[in-house]
């Protein structure tokens, strides 16, 4: 049982540290991503905007989740208003594009429906953003010692500290299922049977 519960923290911490140990590895960026689902219904057509910057990736990702024929039409133009993808009649898609500086336009269209509203879900992910890799080494700077994880590797796998712990999450559930019975027990006295 301790190390169905000890595993997920040190998979945590793990991942936590893997920066500082491989630091070759932290020149990844993470990704940015949104996921948005809405109705859209019959006869409109929804446009969104997502600010790219030069030299990111933009993934849109979409599904029609609901409503007659599970179809939608999809429009992604780029700043200037070039047409990058048009997709008439699909129930979903996945486009990935390389970006300019500006603002990217995607659009949902449901005017050939004259009675069906969809529902639809849809997904951005945004990579390699620049700025935000700034702002990530940024907060570096604010941690002060006491903010820092005090707990290391050798801490977690110490077995003093990890019978305290175990000690603890037993005497909870012990205190629960005791909490628990004495509910129970005045809820017979408190109700006698009338039978």
């Amino acid at each position: 049982m301790g190390d169905k519960i000890w595993l997920p923290c040190l998979v945590l911490l793990l991942a936590t540290l893997y920066p500082v140990l491989l630091p070759g590895a932290a020149g990844f960026t993470p990704s940015l991503d949104s996921d948005f689902t809405f109705t859209l219904p019959a006869g409109q057509k929804e446009c969104f905007y997502q600010p790219m910057p030069l030299k990111a990736s933009l993934e849109i990702e979409y599904q029609v989740l609901d409503g007659a024929g599970l179809d939608i039409d999809f429009h992604l133009a780029s700043p200037e208003g070039r047409t990058l993808v048009f997709e008439q009649r699909k129930s979903d898609g996945v486009h990935t594009v390389e970006t300019e500086d500006g603002d990217y336009m995607f659009c949902f269209d449901n005017t050939f429906s004259t009675i069906s509203e969809k529902v639809i879900f849809f997904e951005l992910i945004l990579d390699n953003m620049g700025e935000q890799e700034q702002e990530q080494e940024d907060w570096k700077k604010y941690i002060t010692g006491t903010d820092m994880l005090d707990m290391k590797l050798e801490d977690i796998l110490d077995p003093t500290i990890k019978i305290g712990f175990l000690e603890d999450v037993q005497l909870r559930v012990h205190l629960g299922i005791h909490q628990q019975y004495q509910g129970q027990t005045k809820q017979k006295w408190s109700y006698p049977d009338s039978a």
